[in-house]
């Protein structure tokens, strides 16, 4: 597509708004960034956009972006914010920056998204491609940007693109070659005006544009994944853990296993795996899946499953102090992610929950808090509600800081139990982003004499 000359103005001036301003510039277009955030909140992408001369605005959206022929929206702006909905008004077309990166990749897509397990099934992707001798690139909500790598992939190259439903609230032509729906379960509502049903409209445009030569990996396990898509033209292959497949990729009695046609070999075994958790042997299976759709030999599959040791701030182990176990899970923003780790464990736990709430239930939890928690730690803006429903069935505290739940459960934790940080909140309350909730995290553990 070509965008010279174009005037394009981009809402959101961190990491995947000034990709996109870079790659528009790149490409001879006259990018203009604007975002709501003060000049002191945004110092360090403010400083890359003077440096290359891109024009910007902070405190406010004016009437200046709508001086464009293109708008391309970052995840963090909501879709009935006021900025797009004058736009709408306007009939100014509107993009993701998902969809805006895509017009100029010449690889292969491979659109992973999911409500969990999207971040360590997009870097386990990549991992086995690139170990299969496949080049693969990794970008989306994990590492960079689409935008920022776009350029660089080639023809025979593959994009591990991890993609949420704010990136594909507005796609217009995205078509990736394979897409992949590892599960949908209410998160986010307050920005689909909490609505399940508006959510998982929003998690099917990934199916929007694919045809008879792409295709859809999808779990058998979950019919939200699959329900009222079967007559897509898209090639289906599913995955599943409870289920044995005529087609797709299972787990069997220890082993899991890929068939084709009725055709199956096993691929591995749940013990290769440095990932635990059936969680990770779901993720495990849906990487099988694409890399058989890529055609890469099992042997060469089960090799680089065996190497990948999985992903920072989820299920991390940091540290064991006189027999307790600290363990960071702060990309557990939602309940879903929260019931994987409380199943992950079978010693006793000390639980840090809390931020910002994001219309949280939790009753999923309840009968897994009552059976394995100790305590809990109610922490951010949500302390009130997590220990409003809570305190009836489990001793509950409000602290006030995240080191100050590390100090209070080193000296309440018993050997033998874990201090876990799972959050099951969004982390803007008190932090950047999950991963600093996490490193702040890691750093009060480390502090711990």
């Amino acid at each position: 597509m070509n965008i010279n000359n174009k005037k394009i103005s981009i809402l959101g001036a961190v990491r995947s708004g000034v990709a996109a301003a870079k790659l528009a510039q790149k490409l001879n277009a006259i990018p203009f960034v604007s975002d709501m955030g003060s000049k002191e909140t945004l110092t360090k992408t403010i400083d890359e956009l003077e440096r290359l001369n891109i024009n910007y605005e902070t405190n406010e959206h004016s009437e200046k972006v709508f001086d464009c022929d293109l708008i391309v929206v970052s995840p963090g702006v909501p879709t009935e914010s006021p900025v797009i909905q004058k736009a709408i008004e306007k009939k100014i077309k509107i993009v993701s920056e998902v969809e805006f990166a895509s017009w100029f990749c010449k690889g292969k897509i491979i659109s992973i998204s999911g409500t969990n397990g999207k971040t360590t099934t997009t870097s386990l992707c990549a991992h086995v491609l690139n170990n299969c001798g496949l080049k693969t690139f990794i970008a989306g909500n994990i590492g960079l940007a689409f935008s920022e790598i776009v350029l660089d992939v080639k023809e025979d190259e593959f994009v591990a693109l991890e993609t949420s439903s704010f990136q594909l609230d507005f796609i217009d032509k995205f078509k990736p070659f394979i897409s992949v729906m590892l599960n949908i379960t209410p998160d986010h509502l307050d920005r689909y005006k909490n609505s399940f049903e508006l959510y998982k409209e929003s998690k099917y445009k990934i199916l929007k544009n694919q045809d008879e030569s792409d295709f859809y990996v999808y779990n058998e396990d979950e019919t939200n994944t699959y329900d009222k898509l079967k007559n897509r033209k898209v090639n289906f292959t599913g995955f599943s853990t409870k289920k044995i497949l005529q087609n797709g990729a299972y787990y069997n009695n220890g082993e899991l296993f890929f068939v084709n046609n009725g055709k199956g070999e096993i691929v591995c075994s749940k013990n290769d795996l440095m990932i635990k958790g059936e969680h990770n042997i779901s993720n495990a299976l849906s990487v099988i899946c694409i890399a058989k759709i890529i055609e890469i030999k099992s042997d060469s599959i089960k090799g680089a499953l065996e190497t990948f040791a999985g992903v920072e701030h989820r299920l991390e182990f940091v540290r064991n102090i006189d027999g307790i176990d600290f363990v960071n899970d702060s990309k557990a923003t939602n309940v879903d992610s929260v019931w994987v780790a409380l199943r992950s464990f079978e010693k006793p736990l000390y639980l840090i929950l809390g931020g910002k709430d994001k219309g949280n239930n939790y009753d999923q939890i309840k009968e897994l808090v009552i059976e394995k928690v100790k305590k809990i730690y109610a922490i951010g803006s949500s302390a009130n509600k997590v220990y409003d429903y809570f305190s009836s069935i489990v001793e509950t505290e409000k602290i006030d800081s995240l080191e100050g739940c590390v100090l209070k459960g080193r000296n309440e934790a018993v050997t033998g139990s874990v201090i876990l940080l799972s959050p099951a909140c969004a982390s803007f309350d008190m932090f950047n982003n999950f991963e600093h909730r996490g490193e702040v995290f890691k750093k009060a553990v480390r502090d711990l004499l």
